[in-house]
């Protein structure tokens, strides 16, 4: 490629460390996309003859035919995909293949390239967490009304549904997705033409370039094109909070699972045996998406590691931007699949939830916010009394419900009778009716309007 200048072959390890080939051939399709739109420009801006663009035209297409047909000859001899495609299309197409590279640079055709590859794989998470949030809505309707404990600290706090709580996770869900919208609105602008860093001499016309690959606009500074990774972190970013999301959800039902809880299974096909103790269901699915994350927020790491540090414009570092961006998103897919498999085929043990919703006192703050609206104690105190009435109950081993009347008459005198009708679990979560509350006519509505939006 630089034989003109160069008349020693690259060093064996030279060519080692500089070849990318085994990791940009995923480029090809961005690669020909961007390919063939810089030749009907050129075409149509008369940079080059029409005769000569067919002719390219017609072996990018006899590349691509061989590389879905597996036939194509990926050589490391010519380090990365641009120039693989280009030697192939010498070879097919003879001396017009030579004017493809008229206007253009590998800097902003890796860009243009690796920016379409990026695109794409944020719509991709787009869809699949429209798949999870659907699954999880399903989930969520079927148990609006069934409850389950409310934790903080992974202490029982008050009651909730299961419902709501699924419902959590698809507002969580929702903002991974507008993360990956923003980001994708952000990068749809189109590097190709800045050439190397300084942009082209020839007439071009980057709006056609632009609008033929779906970008909305050419990049506006030429230095800013070849150089800018921005769009891979911040989807790295996006994917990194959403595989955090994945990991709590997934630690729940780790936790879920365990026999102490006994909250949820998984059926045969989503969860391992073990190889000694015939009795284990391990949540291996869960685990694993758990440890996906880790590797999704490496891959954050280490592109920002690469890119802190360079001067304008390119330089060869960037060659390492592809590697963590495919692997991430390689996890993400995967980790999103399994979360919704796992999430359609929870089954929830309504009973054993119902059970715990109301241990450890899960009713206290139902009895402080009583005495403030029957009795106008101030919040303090009603928190002071609540606070002895669960001291007492624990010293006799009762519930709050369980409680005698006279008891707690000793802590605050003006307590009725009808204090019981908010001590369980169902008449908690009934009351909280503030919007986005746990009250099942509250989760019905929200799951009612994510539907809508879905």
């Amino acid at each position: 490629m630089w034989g003109g200048r160069f008349s020693a072959r690259p060093a064996d390890i030279m060519q080692a460390i500089n070849v990318s080939i085994g990791v940009d051939r995923r480029l090809w399709a961005q690669d020909l996309a961007g390919s063939r739109a810089h030749c009907r420009m050129l075409a149509a801006q008369k940079i080059i003859t029409g005769a000569d663009a067919e002719a390219i035209l017609g072996g990018l297409d006899a590349v691509e035919a061989e590389i879905r047909d597996g036939t194509f000859p990926f050589r490391d001899q010519f380090e990365d995909i641009h120039m693989n495609v280009e030697a192939r299309l010498a070879e097919l197409i003879g001396e017009p293949s030579g004017r493809l590279h008229t206007a253009r640079s590998r800097n902003d055709q890796v860009a243009t390239d690796f920016r379409l590859w990026v695109r794409a794989a944020c719509d991709a998470a787009v869809e699949q967490l429209k798949g999870l949030q659907s699954a999880l809505l399903v989930r969520a309707e079927q148990h609006a009304g069934d409850l389950m404990p409310g934790f903080t600290h992974l202490q029982p706090a008050q009651p909730v549904t299961f419902g709501h709580h699924l419902m959590a996770y698809v507002e969580m869900f929702g903002r991974d997705a507008g993360r990956f919208a923003d980001a994708r609105a952000r990068m749809n602008e189109n590097p190709l033409g800045a050439a190397a860093l300084a942009g082209s001499p020839f007439p071009i016309d980057r709006h056609m370039t632009a609008a033929e690959l779906g970008f909305d606009r050419p990049m506006g500074n030429s230095l800013d094109a070849v150089s800018d990774r921005d769009f891979a972190l911040e989807s790295l970013a996006a994917a990194s909070i959403c595989a955090g999301h994945l990991s709590r959800l997934a630690e729940e039902i780790v936790i879920w699972m365990t026999p102490q809880f006994g909250f949820v299974t998984l059926p045969d096909d989503l969860t391992t045996g073990s190889s000694i103790m015939p009795q284990k269901r391990n949540p291996d699915a869960a685990e694993l998406v758990r440890a996906k994350t880790g590797r999704i927020m490496g891959s954050l790491v280490a592109l920002s590691t690469v890119m802190k540090g360079l001067p304008l414009a390119y330089s060869k570092d960037m060659q390492e931007d592809k590697p963590p961006v495919f692997e991430a998103f390689d996890a993400l897919t995967l980790a999103l699949g399994a979360m919704t498999a796992m999430v359609a085929a929870l089954q929830p043990n309504t009973e054993r939830m119902r059970e715990a919703a109301g241990s450890g006192f899960s009713t206290a703050t139902d009895l402080a916010d009583w005495l403030v609206r029957e009795l106008n104690l101030p919040f303090r105190k009603a928190h002071h009394v609540t606070g002895a009435a669960v001291k007492r109950a624990e010293a006799l081993n009762v519930d709050l419900s369980q409680l005698p009347l006279a008891e707690l008459q000793s802590l605050e005198a003006g307590v009725t009778e009808a204090v019981y009708k908010v001590l369980t679990p169902e008449a908690s979560c009934a009351s909280r009716q503030s919007f986005g509350g746990t009250a099942p006519e509250q989760v019905r509505a929200r799951i009612a309007e994510w539907k809508t939006r879905l």
